[in-house]
């Protein structure tokens, strides 16, 4: 789990929990009333009244394929379609591309509950005609033409006034009331919770409207019928009230002529209807408008294929690149920004009319499946264009069972392959392969950093944290005395916890101490009893007596010469720490502040006590600086032994007077009684000596100056005549001889 959360890139420990805190709410929005989207249902709505017959004026050449025309032979003239059909395949192409990437709900993944979906089709004109159900078997597109085709065309003959596109608005809404398959068995499941099942849908109504006004008309109609509807629906079992409604009113007009209804932004009706205007030429403006509808509906992106390789149909030896585009569901956009780079194209589609593309550039095909790559997303795809020859060459290609990698554009570097086009049973599936490190892999370790450069994070300390700090389910109705609930609780842990918290070792000192472990486990709660303070109290106390006894610290040396810090600045980093994590928690309780007060009381020493610090940091501050020179003399030879001598001496005189100020210290033993030392005066000052002096004599008359000071001198030594005293001077003079300078005696 750990490493896990490190390749994450959890910056701090906080975000571990804010992960889980957020998780469940995210689950619930998933599995609430968003089940059933708007696109759960939708209901099309074509016109079949008699001015659908007209022509769209859009002329199609029917002769423009002929390789060679004899002379004298009349050319074909040119058709035109009328408004019925341009509408008819449009829709088809709608519900084709819908099949495609959404073929049935049972394949569908739990996780995508709100793509399940539904088209019931209903054609307009003097009377309803239902083509289909909701039922499963009924959403394919051979159903619908062997539907249409049994309608047929609509009749120019017929009377306009017995047609109206009414009779299937109130049909589309009756129909959205109805249950499908999928609602039904989520309300037996839920039998508890069968409310929050909801019904949503939407209603695409295809016609040629008269002016703004009869638009408002249909509008009032289609929110008059939801009212009557839900209020049928209320007292039965077999329907459910509508909660939500979109209606999709695309006006359709023949070329060259001045449309009579003006384009409108989706706008709220009530809190049930929803409506929006599209004014569209009929022909190939039409089928562009659909294909915009249905990616925005069903949230589908758009993905193009070029630099495919094609032979010509005129030079078979001969060929040229060609592009296809792509329909498929937007979550492979989650994927590729996972993978890495992605190269947007910018430009506008062809086909489709969306202003944004991926796209991807053909590869030499795979045939052995074993040589793929790993694959961490498969979607369903839908040609744009499926009846040109560039997608039905490509579709054929792949339902053979080939498979052709697709890499991505870039300027520079060696090329990704990020996605492969691949066939399964019969449907076409856009794979989006890992191009980074493969997650099946052993991962990385978390003490790997940027570089491959080794981090000292406090891995282990991290995996306690995350065990002090675990989440488990709880009634929301068990509140403490305060009055929080379980979560704001443990947010309040989590804040604690994470007041001062160090990632790194080299960064802490206290937190790589064993004896510091009791202070800082207790000091991060919400209450501490006179035990824990007591305990905390004793912690301090050891420290002094570590200190006290100059025991090593932890302390890292990582990316610093030489021999470190001084013990004495060893101790105050530790202390300067450790009243920073209890300063942190200070204003928690009265408890609190008494440890802090305890460490204050600890840190503040006598002045003796400050004294022999300063006078031990003054030697050892001498000490390095002796060391240091000895190596300078060594190397460039220019200390002299006098010098150095003189170090000798201002040592012995530091430890002199260190002795004086330790035997005032109530906490150093007493010193042993030394001899008085003389006088100044009594002192006789060493001879002097001309000319150059040696160490040995320098040495000698330091030992002699300093043991004059400790003992009273020999009276015959004081009294000698070059360091020679005469013996038995009182027998000689008891016999009347004297005593010459010489040391010889005379009568």
């Amino acid at each position: 789990m750990l490493t896990s959360f490190s390749r994450a890139g959890l910056a701090t420990p906080a975000i571990y929990l804010k992960c889980l805190f957020y998780f469940p709410q995210s689950l619930c929005r998933r599995t609430g009333l968003r089940m059933f989207s708007v696109s759960h249902k939708t209901a099309f709505v074509v016109d079949h009244c008699p001015y659908m017959a007209e022509s769209c004026r859009q002329l199609i050449e029917c002769d423009m394929l002929t390789k060679s025309r004899s002379q004298g032979v009349i050319p074909l003239a040119p058709v035109s379609k009328s408004l019925w059909t341009c509408a008819i395949e449009c829709s088809m192409e709608y519900c084709r591309i819908l099949f495609d990437v959404y073929p049935t709900w049972k394949l569908v993944s739990a996780w995508k509950l709100e793509l399940l979906i539904g088209v019931n089709y209903i054609v307009s004109d003097s009377e309803v005609h239902i083509l289909n159900s909701w039922k499963q078997e009924d959403q394919n597109t051979h159903e619908l033409m062997a539907a249409l085709a049994a309608v047929g065309p609509p009749n120019p003959r017929q009377d306009p006034e017995c047609c109206s596109v009414l009779h299937g608005l109130v049909a589309a809404v009756e129909s959205l009331c109805k249950i499908t398959e999928y609602q039904h068995e989520s309300r037996t499941t839920l039998m508890d919770t069968a409310d929050r099942v909801a019904n949503r849908g939407r209603i695409i109504c295809l016609t040629n409207a008269k002016s703004d006004t009869h638009v408002r008309m249909l509008e009032d109609c289609v929110l008059e019928t939801i009212q009557e509807q839900n209020k049928r629906a209320a007292g039965s079992d077999r329907l459910m009230p509508i909660q939500q409604c979109e209606l999709v009113l695309v006006h359709i007009y023949p070329q060259g002529e001045e449309t009579l209804v003006s384009d409108r932004q989706k706008k709220e009706l009530s809190s049930m209807l929803s409506s929006e205007v599209h004014s569209v030429r009929a022909g190939r403006y039409l089928a562009s408008k659909l294909n915009v509808l249905v990616q925005q509906h069903f949230d589908l992106a758009s993905t193009t294929i070029t630099n495919i390789p094609m032979k010509e149909e005129q030079h078979a030896n001969t060929s040229a690149n060609y592009d296809v585009e792509l329909l498929h569901h937007r979550d492979k956009f989650i994927h590729i920004w996972c993978v890495g780079d992605l190269h947007m194209a910018g430009s506008t589609s062809r086909d489709s009319g969306l202003k944004e593309t991926v796209t991807l550039k053909w590869c030499t095909p795979r045939t052995n499946s074993v040589e793929l790559h790993y694959c961490t997303g498969a979607y369903r795809i839908s040609p744009v264009d499926v009846n040109s020859r560039p997608s039905s060459c490509l579709t054929n290609f792949l339902l053979n069972g080939r498979s052709v990698l697709l890499e991505q554009p870039r300027k520079s570097g060696s090329k990704v392959i990020s996605h492969m086009l691949s066939s399964h049973g019969g449907e076409i599936f856009l794979h989006v392969l890992n191009s980074t490190r493969s997650t099946l892999e052993d991962p990385p370790s978390i003490s790997e950093g940027c570089g491959g450069r080794v981090t000292d994070y406090r891995i282990t300390d991290f995996g306690e944290f995350m065990r002090e700090n675990r989440l488990t389910p709880f009634p929301d109705s068990m509140i403490d005395a305060a009055g929080r609930t379980p979560v704001e609780r443990a947010k309040s842990q989590l804040e604690r916890y994470t007041r001062y918290w160090p990632m790194i070792i080299s960064q802490t000192t206290i937190f790589n101490m064993q004896a510091v472990v009791p202070l800082a486990n207790l000091i991060v709660k919400d209450t501490l009893t006179d035990e824990d303070v007591l305990t905390c109290q004793k912690t301090v106390y050891n420290l002094v007596d570590m200190e006290r006894k100059s025991d090593p610290l932890p302390i890292s040396t990582v990316g610093s010469r030489g021999k470190g810090p001084k013990r004495d600045e060893q101790y105050r980093i530790m202390w300067n720490e450790l009243e920073t994590l209890v300063k942190a928690h200070v204003g928690t309780s009265e408890r609190h502040q008494r440890v802090l007060d305890c460490i204050s009381a600890c840190r503040s020493k006598p002045p003796e006590e400050e004294e022999r610090k300063k006078r031990g940091r003054k030697r050892e501050d001498k000490e390095d600086k002796t060391e240091k020179n000895g190596k300078d003399t060594e190397e460039k030879g220019w200390t002299t032994d006098s010098e150095r001598l003189k170090g000798v001496m201002e040592r012995e005189k530091d430890e002199q007077s260190e002795c004086e100020i330790i035997k005032d210290s109530p906490d150093s033993p007493e010193p042993l009684n030394k001899k008085p030392r003389l006088a100044t005066e009594e002192q006789q000052p060493p001879e002097k000596s001309k000319g150059p002096v040696s160490l040995l004599t320098l040495w000698t008359n330091r030992i002699t100056q300093a043991n004059s000071r400790k003992h009273q001198e020999f009276a015959g030594r004081l009294s000698s005549v070059n360091n020679k005293a005469e013996l038995y001077q009182h027998l000689k003079e008891e016999n009347g001889m004297d005593v010459h300078e010489n040391g010889k005696a005379t009568r």
